[in-house]
């Protein structure tokens, strides 16, 4: 998701496809993953008051710190992307386009 949002923030286009299309999948998988795990993260806080526990090794609790920081980024580069660029490049390129 992190590099996603570099390409985006340094080209003004995301992540190409890729072979097969395994590169745009693997994308839109981060994508979900750090969504859900945001979204969980903050049920977890509204029912319980508390984060999400550390996990063996505090590996849950860094994963839960790196997706907010993911989000935020993202929101960030979003603004930036709508900033310098003027839009938000479609998820699918259209043909003759800027990022096709």
């Amino acid at each position: 998701m992190l590099w996603s949002e570099y390409t985006l923030k340094t080209t003004g286009c995301g992540l190409p496809a890729g072979p097969g299309g395994a590169l745009g999948a693997l994308e839109g998988v981060s994508y979900l993953w750090v969504v859900g795990l945001v979204a969980y993260s903050l049920y977890t806080k509204v029912k319980t008051g508390k984060g999400l526990p550390p996990g063996p090794g505090g590996i849950l609790g860094a994963a839960e710190g790196l997706a907010f920081l993911a989000v935020l980024a993202g929101v960030v580069v979003l603004g930036l992307q709508i900033k310098d660029y003027g839009y938000i490049p479609n998820a699918v390129p259209t043909e003759g386009g800027k990022c096709s």
